[in-house]
């Protein structure tokens, strides 16, 4: 399993209330995605981006980053051969995605997830 991406996933309130500050104050003006739950800025400039969460429709728990993996098969039986608790199982979202939720020693929970092809 290889890291390819790692993205913030930062709590809101309301994704159209903070569109303004992270679309209009930042610049991230490229929204990539908006689930109504979960949105996706991006740079159009330097491609950094971040996405907003108000509550995650699927899992039981936010997560505090997500990161994209070339294999998330394989991180998942990597994470269960190490023990670490998961938080929410792996699972193929009806957005395209396959993705688990796990709980870091330091008790955050983090979203491996990959594409489905």
């Amino acid at each position: 399993m290889r890291v390819v991406e790692i993205i913030a996933d930062l709590p809101v309130a309301d994704i159209e209330a903070a569109k303004d500050f992270y679309a209009g104050y930042l610049g991230l003006a490229d929204e990539q995605f908006n689930l109504g739950w979960v949105a996706r800025f991006t740079s159009p400039d330097t491609g950094a981006q971040l996405q907003v969460v108000t509550r995650d429709e699927t899992a039981p728990q936010d997560a505090v980053i997500s990161v994209k993996v070339d294999d998330v098969d394989a991180a998942y039986a990597d994470a269960r051969s190490r023990g670490y608790e998961i938080v929410h199982p792996l699972t193929d979202e009806e957005w395209g995605v396959r993705r688990f939720f796990v709980r870091s020693p330091g008790g955050n929970v983090l979203n491996i997830v990959a594409h489905r092809e």
